[in-house]
């Protein structure tokens, strides 16, 4: 089993490719992802939130892990929108099979 640091180099390389169905393997089927104030529930939802998400480059500053078991990745994403680049907290919880149950991005 990769370990938690693994998993998130792995989420950040499928996330800044092209081919999207290995980036969603990443999630549980009931993940929560919380994102610019939204929260989307389920595998369907974050495909739709995905799809809103204009392409960006990321460059992971830090990881720490937090007292419940997640880690708080600190990334610069850097891309064609307002404010870029900004930085931005990724909060990952993973299942007992590795995968991302719940993901909040937030300033």
């Amino acid at each position: 089993m990769p370990t938690p640091t693994e998993l998130i180099e792995q989420y950040f390389v499928l996330a800044a490719q092209a081919d999207t169905e290995p980036y969603f393997a990443q999630f549980a089927p009931d993940v929560v992802v919380e994102d610019d104030g939204q929260t989307h529930v389920g595998i369907d939802a974050v495909r739709a939130w995905r799809r809103s998400v204009p392409g960006v480059s990321y460059d992971v500053r830090g990881v720490a892990d937090t007292s419940d078991g997640s880690q708080v990745v600190t990334t610069e994403i850097s891309g064609d929108f307002p404010g870029s680049p900004v930085l931005l907290g990724f909060v990952f919880t993973f299942d007992a099979d590795g995968r991302i149950s719940r993901l909040v991005i937030a300033p």
